[in-house]
């Protein structure tokens, strides 16, 4: 369906949990969160109900994200049950990798089509800080099986000052010999890096500059892409602070709570905890019309109320 600014939305971020098996800085607090309670996530048959009710209104594509959703128990009943709903022509997965190896074959058994996957560095001590407990050899290891299970495979790359941005070409050699999609993503003033100091927060224009012989391809979502010559794979952009690119947003959000959030930023929700059928479409196709033109980034950060574990990532 079209929202009152004439967006076709078509694509749901549901998240399945809170929680995460890592701590990265710009995320998560390093002694994790408070863990909801199993009465206030929502179960496997509900997932699956708003989903169902998503695709009623025109969803096609439904991206499963976290925290991190291969923590979440039931999560391949959750692929299952999605993936076999008529209409439905894309499930995604968003991970750290890190349980890849023992998932991914079952995922693919499941439904999913595609895997999105965090990387932030190559480089194994710095890796071991920003997540303050992954291991960067566990995660190289779930992109190498996902890759070996035939899924087509992004990794995300949050670009931070100081911390990453010099190994801006290191990330982009990943797409040398592979056919994989390296995307840099702006660093947003959301939960734990709302008061991080500004040179943190580093444009996308950066990657352009530090690789002057990227040249465009095809736009795809919310990515610029660009590709080197000889390269096998691409380089995608994502600027939610330089660029807002609500005129074109085709998306909504689901927390692990039950929540659908019409925009990332806005503190704006609709419970739709408890209700099936005619009532859960009609509660969904409400939150769609409130979806705003554009998202809530003030100057003092995101207007959302959340932090992205618990909006879903």
């Amino acid at each position: 369906m079209t929202d009152e600014y004439g967006r076709n939305i078509t694509y749901l971020r549901l998240s399945v949990t809170d929680l995460c098996n890592l701590r990265c800085l710009y995320c998560m607090p390093e002694k994790g969160i408070p863990q909801l309670s199993h009465e206030k996530i929502l179960r496997v048959e509900e997932c699956v109900e708003i989903a169902r009710a998503a695709i009623a209104l025109g969803i096609h594509k439904i991206r499963i994200t976290g925290g991190e959703p291969l923590i979440r128990r039931g999560i391949l009943d959750i692929c299952r049950g999605i993936g076999r709903l008529p209409g439905l022509e894309e499930l995604c997965l968003t991970t750290n990798g890190l349980a890849l190896a023992d998932k991914c074959q079952a995922l693919r058994e499941a439904g999913v089509t595609r895997l999105n996957i965090s990387l932030d560095t190559l480089n194994p001590e710095k890796y071991r800080r920003i997540t303050r407990r992954g291991r960067l050899e566990d995660a190289l290891a779930g992109i190498e099986t996902a890759e070996k299970a035939g899924f087509p495979i992004k990794i995300n790359a949050v670009l931070m000052g100081g911390i990453n941005d010099d190994e801006i070409m290191d990330l982009i050699g990943l797409t040398a010999d592979k056919p994989y999609e390296v995307r840099f993503i702006e660093l947003m003033p959301i939960g734990e890096c709302l008061h991080w100091p500004q040179e943190r927060f580093l444009p996308a224009e950066t990657i352009l500059k530090a690789c002057p012989g990227l040249i465009p391809c095809d736009a795809r979502g919310v990515a610029e892409r660009y590709r080197l010559p000889g390269y096998r794979g691409t380089v995608g952009l994502i600027r939610p602070m330089s660029h807002r690119f609500c005129g074109d947003c085709n998306r909504i959000r689901v927390t692990a709570d039950g929540m659908l959030k019409p925009c990332l930023h806005s503190r704006q929700e609709v419970n739709l905890r408890g209700l099936q059928g005619k009532e859960l479409v009609a509660a969904m196709r409400a939150g769609i019309l409130q979806k705003p033109l554009r998202h809530h980034m003030e100057e003092g950060g995101s207007d959302a109320q959340r932090t992205m574990n618990r909006i879903g990532g």
